[in-house]
């Protein structure tokens, strides 16, 4: 069983920076991918950042140069740092990990950039 809890949502202006954090628990695999999406109202759950156990990124080309996602394997935790937000960044922001053949999910944080 794993769990993951993800901290640091909130409201911001635009143009401004937030921080998210992901801490995950239970057996967690030395081999993993751990990542951030993000929804809106109506629309489906969309790719923002992934990194993998050995520090490889990904990034949607809608926060590239933006955000930064980071990881610290030793408390299986992950970061996205969010810059220079837009309204258009505003959504839930939920937390996954990959492992095996299993993904698992956190229970969203709001994140909301006011113009």
């Amino acid at each position: 069983q794993v769990q993951l809890v993800e901290s640091g949502g909130g409201l911001v202006q635009a143009g401004g920076s937030l921080r998210l954090s992901c801490a995950a628990s239970g057996i967690i695999r030395s081999i993993n991918i751990m990542g951030w999406y993000r929804q809106t109202p109506g629309a489906e759950r969309e790719l923002v950042a992934l990194i993998t156990s050995g520090g490889n990124t990904t990034y949607s080309d809608s926060v590239r140069g933006r955000f930064a996602i980071s990881r610290d394997n030793a408390k299986n935790t992950v970061y996205l740092q969010m810059n220079s937000l837009k309204p258009g960044d505003t959504a839930v922001y939920y937390c996954n990990l990959r492992q095996d053949v299993n993904g698992y999910w956190g229970q969203g944080t709001q994140v909301t950039v006011s113009s």
